[in-house]
């Protein structure tokens, strides 16, 4: 197994937010992607990151390769790559060991050990949801940042017409409004006047972090319904993250 990336934000980014929710992940790859599927520890948030064969100047995978480690250390390497440089990955599996490879200026290298995850296989709801955004991503992580200042949860709306981030504290409210707009794109299921959900802010903006990886943001929830939050770039990354709802007597 080889693998040479010459935009090192795509991984370093990736790895960056997962760091965010969860400790050791399992890195699943195959002759088409590099995937990672992770629950965090409170089973709130389930992360999903694909880094796409075409996102590689090489990619060198025969067959299924699966490995675990902790994303300390890798976060830890990868925060030392500079843009200019390649990362290359190849797996030691005589040794149980990740090697990586920072390829600029200079030639540096890092040996990871690998660990052993037990855990259950993290398998992908299949959920239907009820409406859809397109928005940038600033806008929508302003809005969070927001609605912060009033209370650790948010609430967001929709109707045919627009999409409503919201927050009520003890004495205290604020609410940011989006108009349905080639800015903001809106679509809510046809059999539904509108639709509410409650979210952490806490675990939003861990989430919405990775704004530094696409300049747009794709949401879809439901009524009382997770949140999926998606940030792409076409034919090279998808970020996905799967929110639980708050209970709504929070």
């Amino acid at each position: 197994m080889k693998l040479v990336l010459s935009e090192p934000r795509l991984l370093k980014e990736g790895v960056n937010i997962l760091f965010e929710l969860v400790n050791d992940v399992k890195i699943k790859l195959d002759p088409d992607k590099l995937e990672i599927i992770a629950m965090d520890p409170a089973n709130v948030a389930m992360v999903i990151f694909r880094l796409l064969n075409s996102a590689f100047i090489e990619y060198d995978v025969k067959g299924a390769e699966i490995f675990c480690i902790n994303l300390e250390s890798l976060k830890q390497v990868l925060g030392r790559s500079k843009p200019s440089d390649k990362i290359v990955l190849e797996l030691d599996n005589e040794k149980n060991r990740l090697k990586i490879s920072l390829i600029g200026d200079s030639k540096r290298t890092f040996n990871l050990g690998l660990i052993d995850l037990h855990e259950r296989e993290q398998k992908i709801p299949e959920l239907n949801f009820e409406g859809n955004i397109e928005m940038s991503s600033s806008s929508f992580n302003d809005a969070i940042e927001d609605m912060g200042i009033i209370s650790d949860s948010v609430s967001l709306s929709m109707t045919k017409s627009s999409f409503l981030v919201n927050s009520m504290g003890d004495v205290n409210d604020a609410k940011v409004e989006f108009l349905n707009s080639e800015e903001v794109g809106v679509v809510l299921d046809e059999s539904k006047e509108g639709i509410t959900s409650k979210y952490s802010v806490t675990y939003l903006k861990k989430i919405l972090k990775g704004g530094k990886l696409s300049d747009k943001v794709f949401l879809k929830f439901g009524q009382d319904y997770p949140l999926q939050i998606e940030y792409k770039i076409t034919d090279r990354l998808q970020f996905l993250t799967l929110l639980a709802p708050r209970v709504s007597n929070d």
